[in-house]
């Protein structure tokens, strides 16, 4: 993912979920704030803990993009975040995929 596309820094963190909508099920939460940019930008929040047992799933930089590209194509001009709840490092690829594009 291009750093154009990133949300990085803790300012823009902090206004995405401060004046953004939400969105949630037991896996993920995702903010969203509508912004007039030409594109999307996307942030993960992912805990310590969780993010030990997901290393091997979020290596491949391919499979992470391929999730969510798909749907915030659809909402241009739209900065998220994307917090990873607990339980997601059990879930394989494909069950990842089916509870992101369920929030949708």
């Amino acid at each position: 993912m291009k750093k154009t596309y990133r949300v990085k820094s803790d300012k823009d963190f902090q206004a995405i979920f401060s004046k953004g909508t939400s969105v949630a099920n037991r896996k993920f939460v995702v903010y969203q704030l509508e912004k007039n940019q030409g594109h999307y930008r996307v942030g993960l929040s992912v805990s310590k803990k969780n993010l030990v047992m997901l290393l091997p799933e979020i290596a491949s930089s391919e499979k992470n993009s391929t999730c969510c590209h798909g749907i915030v194509t659809n909402l241009r001009h739209h900065d998220f975040v994307i917090i990873a709840r607990k339980g997601v490092e059990e879930l394989d690829y494909h069950e990842v995929k089916k509870k992101f594009y369920s929030m949708f």
